[in-house]
């Protein structure tokens, strides 16, 4: 099968598969370019500020706890990283399912927001492709360029535990992939393959367990907790490692 290149009209249709899909692209978002002087909830800004600049990620984690309606930063931070998480998976793998080609979403050209609700908003300004299979140009765009010093930059503002944050990776795959098999189900390039050769290999290995199901997406067990159970009124995830094995399967 002959890949396709990556197109604005690519990210178009990828974007309606639902908001952890969706990404902008072009000379500026649909939304506009605001002053970055109006922090977190404002204008668009480089994924390198969450990296690299601790005020810029401990705004936007009490942002985040604010909208939780919780006091405890390692819950707000654990959110807050695997919802990122899970849409850097979401872009990446729908590409590559629909493509065969894997977008370079290297964090100092991709821009964030984060909107009055939802996910973050997230805008690419310039399409470029990683020059690679679509296995290790995901590994490489996602868990070189992307994880590890997201991972870093949370666990250094937030404390949360890098058992948590592996947990947080393996399971936005999951999440992703179930997704685009379910609103996606004819993409040319299977999406199965990629997701379990990821989980395989570091840093997603010793993330949990996985079993393949014939003709369904992978049934996955996570081994540690997003802390998002602690969140008032909430309950734990599907994946969950606080979950009866029976109700995970």
């Amino acid at each position: 099968m002959v890949n396709a290149a990556i197109t604005p009209d690519t990210l178009a249709r990828i974007s309606t598969i639902g908001p952890y899909f969706a990404v902008a692209t072009g000379p500026s978002p649909e939304a506009g370019v605001t002053s970055q002087a109006e922090g977190p909830g404002g204008g668009f800004r480089p994924m390198t500020e969450l990296h690299s600049d601790p005020d810029v990620l401990d705004a936007c984690v009490r942002n985040v706890s604010l909208r939780l309606g919780t006091d405890q930063p390692r819950v707000a931070a654990s959110t807050l990283h695997l919802g990122t998480v899970s849409r850097l998976w979401s872009i990446a793998l729908a590409c590559a399912a629909l493509t065969g080609r894997v977008p370079d979403l290297e964090p100092d050209r991709l821009w964030w927001r984060l909107p009055a609700s939802g996910p973050l908003a997230l805008w690419l300004p310039d399409i470029r492709e990683v020059g690679q299979d679509p296995l290790p140009a995901l590994h490489h765009t996602i868990t070189v360029q992307n994880l590890a010093p997201w991972a870093d930059a949370v666990r250094h503002v937030s404390g949360v535990s890098p058992h948590t944050l592996r947990g947080n990776a393996a399971s936005a795959l999951i999440g992703a992939h179930r997704v685009l098999l379910a609103r996606e189900p004819h993409a040319p390039f299977p999406v199965v393959p990629l997701v379990r050769a990821l989980l395989d290999r570091p840093p997603l290995a010793d993330a949990g367990t996985y079993r393949v199901v014939p003709a369904s997406p992978l049934a996955f067990r996570r081994r540690s907790c997003c802390l998002y159970y602690r969140v008032p009124g909430a309950g734990t995830c599907g994946d969950c490692v606080l979950n009866p094995k029976e109700k995970t399967a």
